[in-house]
């Protein structure tokens, strides 16, 4: 009984692991930096360099995270943000906006469910990344 746990609590960790993220980001190379943090953690990661692209990647691809810059052409990240937060297809998807401007506030009213600010750091990205989806899967019930 105690293995059969204990298995169960490794496959969702895996699992948690193996999730995917989808980053918007237009400088190539943060995307590299990025990627290179993600998938070192576990990670699967796909990208979208702007606003208009990564709604259309989310709606096809139901990302656990959506890591959005707010500066990005076509629609910036708060209003993708927005976006997300108000399709029945994509509210469950987490967001976490990174960016060098101090908009927390702002990020945090268009619903984002976190706000990192740029430069980017290995272990907050990752540490952050960890919670939320911890936090979500315990909202799920498990």
């Amino acid at each position: 009984m105690l293995s059969t746990v204990k298995d169960n609590l490794r496959s969702q960790k895996d699992s948690e692991k193996r999730a995917l993220i989808l980053v918007v980001e237009r400088n190539l190379a943060v995307q590299r930096l990025e990627r290179f943090f993600l998938e070192s953690a576990g990670y699967t990661v796909e990208f979208a360099s702007d606003g208009v692209s990564a709604l259309a990647r989310a709606q096809e691809l139901c990302p656990k995270i959506v890591v959005t810059e707010i500066l990005v052409p076509r629609l910036d990240g708060l209003s993708l943000c927005r976006a997300l937060k108000t399709d029945p297809r994509t509210r469950s998807i987490v967001v976490l906006v990174f960016s060098h401007l101090y908009a927390e506030d702002r990020a945090l009213e268009a619903g984002a469910d976190a706000f990192i600010v740029k430069p980017i750091d290995e272990e907050c990205l990752i540490e952050t990344v960890s919670k939320l989806l911890e936090i979500r899967r315990e909202e799920a019930g498990g």
